[in-house]
């Protein structure tokens, strides 16, 4: 009897040393290793909108618009590039750990390309020299297609037929387009009448905000013709760029490409659709050396079609445009067959662009290369130059941004109804999709 208790005793005694020792383990191993870290989709927002506003130290012009938390921006300091890298990598790992509800996967692949950008742009301010189409496809999800002087030798060539006489094409084209200069004491009347028509479109087929309005400036020394300054709550402040004279056309063009259905309706659709209605925080800054670019910048070109489609763009250059501007009317038809020519050279600006970054050619030959090919005039090539040395391979996102969004909303609509064509084309503002996305 007595053994048999001494051996309950020891039995006794091993089980609850065994016991301290698991406790204490337990102890140790919580001390030396808290509990990491649970991310989310929305913790992953947050560390992403104060990344980009801590790159937005390092360049005044990477934060195109931001209307998120103001003590956030309030509250950032600026931190070394490095640093700032090291914060992109690591959130782009944790990103890849977090799983995504089946309804926000879309959301999740566009935070993953846009963090990834962000690295790239990092690496481009610290110094590193990365070739056009690396940072391209870095930048904007995309690469520029290659376009050859001989592809754009065979466009000048119709336009040599089209419009013939003497001196060179490029004197000859700016000449017929001086007749087409809208007088600046008449462009105001001639582009709020334009904004209006592009907004009252736009109203049609979209669900604007009530509160929504912009403001008109009009502004010198840019090396851009116009630019929308999204301040949130659903306004704008446009301005276009009184440097050099502004053609007929480009009335149209900067209504419906800064306001309606571009820049100012892509933003306001973002913020009520996306932070307002779904809290997706990330949306409320806009780093522009981004794919969000892209699509605003290509959607903002593929718009001005969508509002004003061909037969009727003519007809309201013809009775309302061209009278406002005391220009001739009779020549809207020629003067848009000129400019539909015009229009099949835009890529030569990535050709040069592309080839001067990357030190190809030097500056005075990108200047004459935009002169024969982009048909410019040599101050305004100039100015474009200016722009490419300050965005390098943002260009892209003009005319690859308008092809990309055109094919994607041809694919969803195939010979759909111009109904179908704007309710595509606005479910795509409201949800944005990089180049990559679109292409799924």
């Amino acid at each position: 009897m007595r053994a048999l208790l001494t051996l309950l005793c020891a039995l006794f005694f091993i089980t609850a040393c065994n016991n301290n020792k698991q406790e204490d383990a337990a102890m140790n191993t919580t001390s030396s290793a808290p509990n990491a870290e649970i991310n989310t989709l929305e913790t992953i927002a947050e560390k992403y909108v104060k990344l980009v506003i801590g790159v937005g130290h390092h360049h005044e012009y990477y934060i195109d618009a931001y209307y998120g938390p103001k003590e956030w921006r309030e509250q950032s300091q600026k931190q070394p590039l490095a640093v700032l890298l090291e914060q992109t990598n690591a959130i782009s790992e944790e990103l890849t750990k977090v799983i995504a509800p089946v309804d926000q996967e879309l959301r999740k692949d566009f935070l993953a390309i846009q963090l990834k950008s962000i690295a790239l742009f990092i690496r481009l301010q610290q110094g590193e020299d990365i070739k056009f189409n690396d940072e391209s496809l870095s930048l904007y999800d995309a690469i520029s297609p290659t376009v050859t002087e001989k592809e754009l030798d065979a466009v000048l060539a119709e336009l040599n037929t089209l419009l013939p006489g003497e001196g060179s094409l490029n004197e000859r084209v700016n000449a017929f387009k001086q007749q087409f200069v809208i007088p600046l004491d008449k462009l105001d009347t001639v582009f709020v009448a334009a904004i209006d028509e592009a907004r009252k479109r736009t109203k049609q087929y979209i669900d604007l905000p009530e509160n929504e309005n912009f403001t008109i400036e009009y502004v010198t020394d840019k090396v851009w013709s116009g630019y929308n300054w999204y301040q949130g709550d659903n306004f704008s402040l446009i301005q276009l760029n009184t440097d050099f004279p502004i053609y007929i056309e480009r009335a149209i063009d900067l209504a419906s490409h800064e306001g309606y259905p571009g820049h100012h309706v892509f933003n306001s659709q973002m913020e009520q659709h996306l932070v307002d209605n779904l809290g997706w925080i990330e949306y409320s800054i806009y780093p522009l050396y981004s794919p969000m670019s892209l699509l605003a910048e290509g959607s903002a070109n593929y718009g001005i079609n969508v509002a004003f489609p061909h037969k009727e763009r003519l007809a309201f250059e013809r009775e309302v445009l061209f009278p406002l501007a005391g220009l001739d009317a009779t020549q809207v038809e020629r003067y848009y067959e000129v400019e539909a020519k015009l229009s099949l050279l835009s890529y030569a600006d990535n050709m040069v662009a592309q080839s001067y970054l990357d030190g190809e050619i030097d500056k005075a030959t990108a200047i004459e290369l935009l002169m024969k090919y982009a048909l410019s005039s040599k101050e305004k090539s100039t100015q474009r130059i200016g722009f490419i040395e300050a965005h390098r391979a943002y260009v892209i996102n003009y005319n690859l941004g308008q092809d990309l969004v055109s094919q994607y909303v041809d694919k969803a609509t195939g010979n759909g109804s111009h109904a179908k064509r704007w309710q595509v084309f606005a479910e795509l503002l409201a949800m944005p999709k990089t180049a990559s996305m679109m292409a799924k």
